[in-house]
C-alpha cells in the first residue's frame, strides 16, 4: 500500500468499522490496521436489509455465504415490497431482477402496456425474482438464462461480530477504549487519539466510522453538513425486534407507508425486525411509536428504541488524513437499504487510492469527494421518487411531498420519462434503469406517449412473446423450493462440514 499511510486507524466498530478493518487487512496483508472502539458506547444495530452489491464485497473478502448466514441469522432478499405508497391498498415490488429490454420494439414494459391484455397479469409477472418473491420461493441463480440478483437480511450486531473475528484473523488489531481527545497536526490533520485511560494511538490515516457522532470529520475537523431534509424530511425512527411468527419467511423487505413516514419489516431467521421512520414535524414521537407497535406481527422482544438523525452528508468525505465512512459521513433514510452500499462504495474507492505508490494527490482526493457527494445525491433522488409520485393527499406529509420543488437532477429524469419513456442515467448512480422502471411502474407513472418503435412488432407477435415469457417464468418458479426450505437446506448441508 501507499508508504504515506503505514499506520491505518479505524475509529468505531459496528458494521462500518469492521467492514473497513476487514477490507483493509485483506487488501493490504501485513499492514498496520488498528480499530478503536468502546464497549461503553455500543453500536447502532437494528437489523439490516442490504443491496445486492454486498455479495461482491463478500466475494472479495472470501466470505462463505452459508457461514455468514448462519452467524448473522441471515435470510435472502429479492427486493422490496412497497405498500400504500401510491394509494391505500396498493402495493408494488422493487425487484433485483430485470424486465428484459428497456427500449425499442423489444421493450417488455412498452409492449406489455401496448397490448394491454388482462390475461397477462401485472408487469411483475414478466420478472423472475418478482414472481419468486410473490410466491415465497428461492434458489440461487443457475445459469445466464436464469440469472437474477439478490441480497440479504441479517442482524447488524452479529454481522459486526462476524467481521470482527475475520479481521482479527487477517491481522487487524482491536483496541478497547473511549476516545477523550484528538491531537491535531500542523497541517490540520489528525496526529493521534487519546483514550480515557491515558493511552495514545498514533496513525497516518484515520478512518472515521464513529457513527452519527462523526468524532473526527464532524466534531474535530468541523466539516460542514449538506442538509437534505428539505427533500427528505424524515428525521426519527423507532426500531424494535419482534418474535418470529409461524408464517413463512418472506424473501423480501416490506416498506409500508403510514401517516407521516413508513414502517419497515425485515425477516430474519430467528426474529423479525420492525421500525417506523417518520418526520417529527408531522407527527409526535409517541404517536409514531404507537403506529409502529400496531404494525408489528409478533410480540416485541424489547422496548422500542428511538433514533434521531438528519438526512444528508458531510460536504467532504476525505479531509487531510481523515476519511469518513458510514453514518459519520452522512445518512440517507433506509428506504432502499443503501447504508452498507455507501460504506462499500467509499471503501472500494479508498482502497484503490491506497495502492502501492505515492500518496493520493489533492486532485485524487477531490475526485473522491466529488464522486461520493454525487452518489449520495443520486440515491437521494431515487428515494425521493417514491414520495413525489404519490396520489395520496390524506396527511400533511403526503400533501407536502406531492407538491415540493424537486432537485433539478430528479426533475429532468422525470421529464425525460414522461416525454419520451427515457430512463436517463447520470454518472455515480446507485440504482440502474430497471430499478427506476420498477418505481415508475409501481406508482402507475407512465410516459405521455408510446415509443413509435413499439409498432415495429405486430401486436399478436408481442402478445405471444409476453405470454411465453410469463409462462416460462411461472414454470421456473413453480419448480423452486420455498425460501424457508432452501435456507434450511443450505445451512444444514454446510453445517455438516464444520
Amino acid at each position: 500500500m501507499s508508504k504515506a499511510y503505514k499506520r491505518m486507524v479505524v475509529v468505531g466498530g459496528g458494521a462500518a468499522g469492521w467492514m473497513t478493518a476487514t477490507a483493509l487487512a485483506t487488501a493490504f496483508p501485513g499492514s498496520s490496521v488498528e480499530l478503536v472502539e468502546s464497549e461503553e458506547i455500543g453500536i447502532i444495530g437494528v437489523g439490516e436489509a442490504t443491496f445486492p452489491s454486498i455479495r461482491n464485497l463478500h466475494k472479495l473478502l472470501d466470505i462463505d455465504e452459508a457461514d455468514f448466514l448462519r452467524a448473522t441469522n441471515g435470510t435472502y432478499k429479492l427486493g422490496i415490497e412497497f405498500c400504500n405508497w401510491r394509494a391505500h391498498g396498493e402495493r408494488y415490488f422493487h425487484t433485483f431482477g430485470d424486465f428484459g429490454a428497456l427500449s425499442g420494439p423489444l421493450a417488455v414494459w412498452g409492449q406489455h402496456r401496448r397490448v394491454a391484455d388482462p390475461a397477462l397479469g401485472p408487469l411483475g409477472d414478466q420478472c423472475l425474482p418478482s414472481m419468486m418473491a410473490s410466491q415465497g420461493r428461492f434458489q440461487l441463480p443457475s445459469d445466464q438464462a436464469n440469472a437474477f440478483n439478490y441480497a440479504y437480511h441479517f442482524d447488524a450486531v452479529l454481522y459486526a461480530g462476524f467481521l470482527r473475528t475475520l479481521a482479527l484473523k487477517r491481522g487487524a488489531r482491536r483496541t478497547e477504549g473511549r476516545i477523550v481527545d484528538v491531537a491535531r497536526r500542523a497541517d490540520g490533520g489528525v496526529a493521534r487519539l487519546k483514550l480515557a485511560d491515558g493511552r495514545t494511538i498514533d496513525g497516518d490515516l484515520f478512518i472515521d466510522c464513529s457513527g452519527f457522532a462523526s468524532l473526527l470529520l464532524g466534531r474535530t475537523l468541523e466539516e460542514p453538513f449538506v442538509d437534505f431534509s428539505h427533500w427528505l424530511p424524515v428525521d426519527r425512527a423507532w426500531a424494535c425486534p419482534a418474535e418470529r411468527t409461524g408464517t413463512a419467511l418472506a424473501p423480501y423487505t416490506r416498506a409500508t407507508a403510514l401517516e407521516a413516514g413508513w414502517a419497515w419489516r425485515i425477516p430474519l431467521s430467528n426474529r423479525t425486525g420492525h421500525g417506523h421512520v417518520f418526520a417529527s414535524r408531522y407527527i409526535d414521537e409517541e404517536r409514531a411509536r404507537d403506529q409502529l407497535l400496531a404494525q408489528m406481527d409478533g410480540e416485541p422482544l424489547a422496548e422500542p428504541r428511538l433514533l434521531r438523525f438528519t438526512t444528508g452528508h458531510r460536504e467532504r468525505f476525505w479531509v487531510h488524513n481523515v476519511v469518513a465512512l458510514g453514518l459519520s459521513s452522512g445518512f440517507l433514510e433506509p428506504l432502499e437499504s443503501t447504508s452498507i452500499f455507501l460504506v462499500q462504495s467509499g471503501l472500494g474507492r479508498l482502497i484503490e487510492l491506497l495502492q502501492p505508490g505515492p500518496a493520493p494527490t489533492a486532485q485524487m482526493v477531490s475526485a473522491y469527494n466529488t464522486s461520493m457527494a454525487r452518489q449520495f445525491a443520486r440515491i437521494r433522488d431515487f428515494i425521493l421518487l417514491h414520495y413525489c409520485l404519490t396520489a395520496r393527499r390524506d396527511s400533511k406529509l403526503w400533501r407536502a411531498m406531492s407538491t415540493m420543488e424537486l432537485p433539478e437532477t430528479l426533475a429532468f429524469k422525470i421529464h425525460a420519462w414522461r416525454q419520451a419513456g427515457v430512463l436517463h442515467q447520470y454518472d455515480e448512480e446507485g440504482f440502474d434503469a430497471t430499478s427506476w422502471l420498477a418505481i415508475h411502474a409501481g406508482m402507475d407513472h407512465w410516459p405521455d406517449r408510446a415509443d413509435p418503435s413499439l409498432r415495429d412488432m405486430p401486436p399478436d407477435t408481442a402478445l405471444r412473446g409476453l405470454h411465453l415469457r410469463r409462462d416460462q417464468i411461472a414454470s421456473t418458479v413453480a419448480a423452486m423450493p420455498t425460501h424457508d426450505d432452501f435456507l434450511r437446506g443450505v445451512l444444514a448441508r454446510r453445517g455438516l462440514n464444520n
